[in-house]
């Protein structure tokens, strides 16, 4: 099943699996969430919970318990239930379920918000803790935005003026090893070169918010400015590129495993809700 809202701006669509927005138009019928063609990618805009990336060997250990999660965790392919809908709005929720505390023993719900206003998509998350322990969890976006035009037509330009240090992955893992992007006026052009060793991930940006330029001008702005990392990803010759606003990452080589130890971690109280935000902005 799918819901679409909609103002007189934007259209978004989004599927009950996964909670997943699947496209983004505007009044002219432009599209502009990848169309998911899985010769190079068959995702939209996945939801990553309770894990964000990979864990060392898909393991993490709870109570001296072992659980294995897949990278990015399970909730983009699991049901969620609408639970409220109006014109412009929506709510979906995953609720934990004897299925996922085989994987994640914690008790929670999930609620993605969905909201148009004017020219921007606004995403919301509400994690809430069901239970009367803590609970450890990552959550993380990935939305794929379309760039139809041929891929060096576009550029990043951040907020801010700022050292773009990223980490490389080995391994799907965090490494130590480092590079810095160099920027132009904060403008970094985009070509397949700069993803040759996977995504890039930045666990620290002062920026809060990345325009996408098209051809010089302003095409697409992804404000984060509740999350403090930051992935980039595209795949060699595909017409997109991944904009991820996290809370975490993948696991580093030295990661001990415990759930709890794990480094950019979020630790969420009893019976309290965790809330974040972020949003796309055709511009």
């Amino acid at each position: 099943m799918n819901t679409t809202i909609s103002n007189s701006t934007l259209t978004a669509s989004i599927k009950h699996s996964g909670a997943e927005l699947f496209s983004l138009k505007d009044i002219h019928n432009k599209e502009y969430i990848w169309e998911g063609n899985p010769d190079f990618w068959g995702k939209h805009s996945p939801i990553l919970f309770p894990i964000v990336g990979t864990l060392k060997n898909n393991t993490y250990i709870i109570k001296e318990k072992e659980y294995q999660l897949p990278r990015h965790g399970f909730a983009r392919d699991m049901e969620f239930e609408l639970v409220e809908k109006t014109e412009n709005s929506a709510i979906f929720s995953l609720q934990s379920s004897a299925k996922t505390l085989e994987k994640y023993p914690f008790e929670f719900e999930l609620q993605l918000i969905y909201t148009l206003q004017e020219d921007t998509l606004q995403i919301e998350y509400n994690v809430i803790n069901k239970a009367n322990e803590k609970m450890p969890f990552s959550i993380g976006a990935h939305p794929a935005i379309a760039l139809p035009e041929n891929f060096e037509n576009y550029a990043f330009e951040f907020e801010k003026q700022e050292i773009l240090k990223y980490h490389l992955l080995e391994n799907d893992l965090i490494s130590d090893k480092t590079k810095i992007l160099e920027t132009t006026n904060n403008i970094i052009p985009l070509n397949y070169e700069l993803f040759k060793n996977d995504a890039l991930i930045f666990k620290n940006l002062e920026s809060n918010s990345l325009t996408i330029l098209e051809n010089s001008k302003p095409y697409i702005k992804v404000d984060f400015e509740d999350f403090p990392s930051l992935g980039i990803w595209t795949k060699e010759q595909a017409h997109f590129v991944c904009i991820e606003p996290w809370f975490g990452y993948s696991d580093t080589e030295s990661n001990s495993g415990d759930l709890f130890e794990k480094e950019g971690i979020i630790i969420l109280e009893p019976q309290k809700t965790f809330h974040s935000k972020f949003s796309i902005k055709i511009v």
